[in-house]
């Protein structure tokens, strides 16, 4: 329940995806699989990511256009990401997931 308020907040407040936060957290204090961390983060994204954009929305923050714009070829992009996800080695998607917090990391820093 804590992971989620604390993904939920960072992702209402910084615009981070809740994976940022859930991830890590649901391998290092609950000691799922990385796979299934991944897998479950996705899944819970689901409801902070419509709670945030409904109150972004009813702020009139949201450029509807631009949102279907990346939304949509998003989708696809997530549908082949987890067909890969399932033919990656546990090993691998926890290394590709590292390479991108510390990717992103470094952008937000410089």
């Amino acid at each position: 329940m804590g992971i989620g308020l604390a993904a939920g907040f960072l992702s209402g407040v910084l615009g981070i995806g809740g994976g940022i936060v859930i991830v890590p957290l649901l391998v290092a204090l609950v000691a799922y699989a990385p796979k299934r961390a991944m897998a479950t983060s996705l899944a819970a994204i689901l409801f902070t990511a419509v709670a945030a954009a409904a109150s972004h929305a009813q702020a009139g923050n949201v450029d509807w256009a631009d949102a279907a714009l990346i939304g949509l070829p998003a989708t696809a992009g997530a549908v082949i990401g987890a067909w890969l996800h399932q033919r990656m080695a546990p090993r691998g998607a926890v290394l590709a997931f590292s390479l991108l917090l510390v990717l992103s990391a470094a952008k937000l820093a410089l």
